[in-house]
């Protein structure tokens, strides 16, 4: 994953640790996962990319695009609600949550971002199942494009990666497999 601290990562593919310790970690190999991804359209110059990359980046890890569920809703308040009917009806091994909220005169925005966050932290725990959040927060415009538009500090290339992630991490919790 491209964001990741370089520190954690050293000979041996992370820290030392004591022998006998059971270390799980997920890959990066999307062949096979069903991938879920709802997107808000407002201030869709920057969901639109955020989309396209994310989906790009799924497809590059192996994910087919038949395998790629995308529901769209008005604004990011409306995600986890979208999120919570689509695994419900559509078998997926993680979602993506994409969306813009840039902050205006009032604090409208921050109050949208931490309820999406906790509602989006809840669905997952719940359904057991990775969320990711990648409902971008932005102070303005400048912030906006510097984490939606395209190039490798795109967060729907980072989201794609953590879904993918996860969800081989969720399944090797799930099977005790290392």
């Amino acid at each position: 994953m491209q964001r990741a601290d370089r520190s954690w990562t050293c000979r041996g593919g992370g820290p030392r640790l004591p022998a006998g310790v059971r270390r799980f970690r997920g890959s990066a190999r999307g062949a096979g996962l069903r991938i879920g991804i709802v997107v808000s359209r407002y201030n869709a110059r920057h969901t639109a990319s955020l989309l396209c990359e994310a989906v790009r980046e799924l497809t590059r890890l192996g994910v087919r695009p038949e395998a790629i569920t995308v529901a769209e809703v008005p604004g990011a308040f409306e995600i986890p609600a979208a999120i919570s009917e689509m695994v419900r009806h559509h078998p997926v091994e993680a979602v993506i949550a994409l969306g813009c909220v840039i902050q205006g005169e009032t604090p409208h925005a921050a109050l949208i971002n931490s309820t999406v966050a906790a509602r989006l932290g809840e669905l997952s725990e719940r359904r057991g199942l990775p969320v990711v959040d990648a409902v971008v927060p932005a102070l303005n415009e400048e912030q906006a494009r510097a984490r939606c538009g395209p190039g490798p500090n795109n967060r729907g290339i980072y989201a794609a990666q953590v879904a993918v992630e996860m969800a081989r991490l969720f399944e090797r919790l799930r099977v005790g497999e290392r």
